[in-house]
């Protein structure tokens, strides 16, 4: 089987390149890949190259696949697997290889660390490791490009299970957010915010009361009300509030909100100290801030009030990422309905990935997403219209989103494929 690949060989070294994969052996499955969402972790892998902690050593001359939000068919199941999967079964994949029994440091990963998978790729070959340790997963919802999320999805997920509450008189210390309370999301438009407002609209088991969003940004605030309306949370009992914290006193803003009282859950989804501060400045007794979003320096700091820490019993976590768990909750949230094409601005075909990849923190807007065997330029949902003047694949994909809040779909999709050139 051929397969055509962007492969990492150094730092800022990726080549799109058509080679042969060999056959699968027993405990391994060859796959199709459909579509792949471009990461940050991405850009970080393949400026850092074997610098990064998930890249072999020996890259240059056994180079790896890039690419780790995924999704697409299996083609060919290996013997050992063959009671479990089958050919044609859409999947997603966990790329946090989780070795409960393994050595100590083990940090090998598809999208870092293999040489015949990844995301950007038309076809790879599922290692063992994968399948072992259970990070194949089936997706039985509509489209591709939800699955290539799950991941992403996946983060925000394990954010709102990770945060936790205390027991008076006891030790005890109760994870998830407050049922019924009152919850805050900080810089909260941006992709990974979007999601995070939808996921938390679209919970049956835990859902706060009052959830409040804030940006500087009152264009973004403004999309994301379209997209994920007041009036649609309020039917699922959640009072939704987009709020500018811009100008003076956002804390007093926030906070009179709940009547002073506070937030019991506060998520800061950007690494700047003043937002971190308000998210800290706002936090009700025993309340609990997630520092959700990575920031780059590895002396970032921010002020926290210790009286609050030892009086108010404040306290802080950090999430990077989810687990198995979280991967197959993102994928059952798909099937049950949710749609996370608020994340998605941008797409293109496997051609436009190099680029892409080593420019993505200059590229505004939200996911890129990749449809690998496609030859199309990373074009933004925003100029679709503008290239449709003269490129009915644009002209109609225009009209698709148009009809969806100028959103992607599963429908656009379909068109897409069917549509556009092979690469």
């Amino acid at each position: 089987m051929k397969t055509k690949a962007v492969r990492l060989y150094g730092k800022k070294d990726l080549r799109l390149e058509e080679f042969d994969l060999p056959a699968i052996r027993e405990d391994e499955v060859l796959a199709k890949v459909v579509s792949d969402s471009i990461c940050m972790s991405s850009y970080k892998a393949a400026t850092q190259g074997t610098d990064h902690k998930r890249i072999p050593n020996d890259v240059a001359e056994n180079p790896i696949i890039i690419g780790h939000e995924f999704a697409g068919e299996l083609v060919e199941v290996g013997v050992k697997w063959q009671d479990k999967f089958k050919a044609g079964q859409k999947f997603s994949i966990q790329p946090a290889i989780y070795y409960a029994d393994g050595p100590v440091g083990v940090l090998s990963a598809p999208g870092y660390s293999y040489p015949h998978i990844g995301g950007d790729a038309t076809y790879v070959i599922i290692p063992k490791d994968v399948l072992e340790q259970d990070c194949l997963l089936v997706y039985d919802g509509p489209g591709y490009y939800p699955a290539s999320l799950a991941e992403p999805l996946s983060c925000v997920i394990g954010a709102m299970h990770a945060n936790y509450h205390t027991t008076p008189g006891s030790y005890k210390h109760d994870m998830e957010i407050v049922d019924g309370g009152k919850m805050a999301i900080l810089a909260g438009v941006g992709p990974m915010g979007l999601a995070a407002i939808n996921y938390v609209i679209m919970r049956e088991d835990r859902k706060p009361s009052l959830m409040v969003v804030t940006d500087i940004d009152q264009d973004r605030l403004d999309r994301a009300a379209s997209i994920y309306p007041v009036e649609w949370a309020k039917s699922k009992g959640i009072e939704l509030v987009y709020l500018n914290t811009s100008g003076d006193d956002p804390v007093a803003k926030m906070r009179g909100l709940t009547d002073d009282e506070g937030y019991n859950d506060v998520f800061v989804f950007a690494p700047v100290p003043a937002v971190i501060e308000q998210g800290d400045a706002i936090l009700a007794n025993d309340g609990c801030l997630n520092f959700f979003a990575g920031p780059s320096n590895a002396d970032f700091s921010a002020k926290m009030n210790f009286y609050n820490v030892h009086y108010a019993s404040t306290h802080i976590v950090g999430t990077s990422g989810g687990n198995n768990d979280d991967m197959v909750e993102s994928l059952e949230m798909f099937e049950k309905g949710l749609d996370p094409a608020g994340l998605v601005t941008h797409i293109g075909g496997l051609n436009a990935v190099i680029d892409t990849t080593l420019n993505l923190p200059a590229i505004p807007g939200g996911k890129k997403l990749i449809y690998t065997h496609k030859s199309i330029p990373l074009t933004a949902i925003s100029e679709f219209e503008e290239k449709g003047k003269s490129d009915p694949l644009f002209a109609e994909l225009h009209q698709i989103c148009k009809k969806n809040n100028d959103l992607w779909s599963v429908e656009a999709e379909q068109y897409l494929l069917a549509h556009a050139e092979d690469i």
